[in-house]
């Protein structure tokens, strides 16, 4: 099995600014877990590349995030492995996905 499918993953809708070697883009987070995640939008980046995220919440400010890309759907988006080592930051994102996941199970 995929070992990034092992975790619980969760649709959401999280505004993201995401910042390469190439360029500076904006996107939308449409599924995210604990290790990874997927950004629609323009996909200016390659995969294997390092890049920077900074997820904003609209209640509790911004994450910033270490990611490598580690595939693409042209003219879509691309998928992302967080590569992060802060407990901070891992502390957070787990917060957020499960505030996601609580979310989806009361629609």
């Amino acid at each position: 099995m995929d070992e990034r499918r092992k975790v619980d993953r969760v649709k959401v809708s999280l505004r993201v600014m995401c910042e390469s070697a190439q360029a500076t883009l904006q996107g939308e987070i449409t599924d995210l877990s604990v290790n990874g995640c997927f950004i629609l939008a323009d996909d200016k980046v390659n995969t294997g590349e390092s890049i920077n995220l900074k997820i904003l919440q609209p209640q509790s400010g911004h994450l910033l995030i270490r990611g490598k890309v580690i595939y693409q759907m042209p003219e879509i988006g691309f998928g992302v492995l967080f590569t992060s080592e802060e407990d901070e930051d891992r502390k957070r994102l787990r917060w957020i996905v499960r505030a996601e996941l609580q979310r989806a199970l009361r629609r």
